[in-house]
Order: structure tokens, then C-alpha cells, then sequence
């Protein structure tokens, strides 16, 4: 599943580890969105960690999740749609 993560942080240094840590999940497509293909339990596991990373009160995360179906009726405009990887590499 296609999980898109949407972020709003005013504090440079949260929002710079921020962005490092989401590095590790999926692809920045804009400053502050990332697309991550990953499993619901790894979504949830996610929310959790991004949940200790931000300060609630001045923050604002955002987590979309988007099903394989759905995948097929993206629009994009200047940039690629977004390509699920490959279920297996040959080596």
C-alpha cells in the first residue's frame, strides 16, 4: 500500500529529523511529503515513531494511505505517478 506522509513543522530542527528518519521509509516527492510502500502493520509502527518525533501542540503530521486499486486513479502534473516497487529483484 501507497502510505503518504504530509508534514507541517515550524521548528527547523524537528522538522530536519523529521525528514531524515521518513528517509528510511520512502521517497521525498516534495519538501514536506514522502511516499512509502508499506504494510498497514508497518504504517501503524510508523505512526508510532513519528508520534515521539514531533511535538503535538505545533506540529502537524499527516498520514494518507492509499490501496493498490486506488493507485491507479493518481494524477500528477510535472513528476511521475507513483510506481509501487517490485515484488521481488533478481540479483
Amino acid at each position: 500500500m501507497l502510505v503518504l506522509v504530509v508534514y507541517d513543522i515550524p521548528d527547523d530542527r524537528r522538522r530536519t529529523k523529521l525528514s531524515k528518519f521518513l528517509e528510511g521509509y520512502g521517497t521525498r516527492v516534495q519538501l514536506s511529503v514522502f511516499e512509502c510502500f508499506i504494510s498497514l502493520e508497518e504504517m501503524r509502527q510508523l505512526y508510532e515513531r513519528v508520534q515521539k518525533r514531533v511535538n503535538p501542540d505545533e506540529d502537524n503530521v499527516r498520514f494518507y494511505w492509499i490501496s493498490k486499486e486506488n493507485m491507479g486513479r493518481t494524477l500528477s502534473i510535472g513528476g511521475e505517478i507513483p510506481q509501487s516497487p517490485p515484488n521481488y529483484i533478481v540479483i
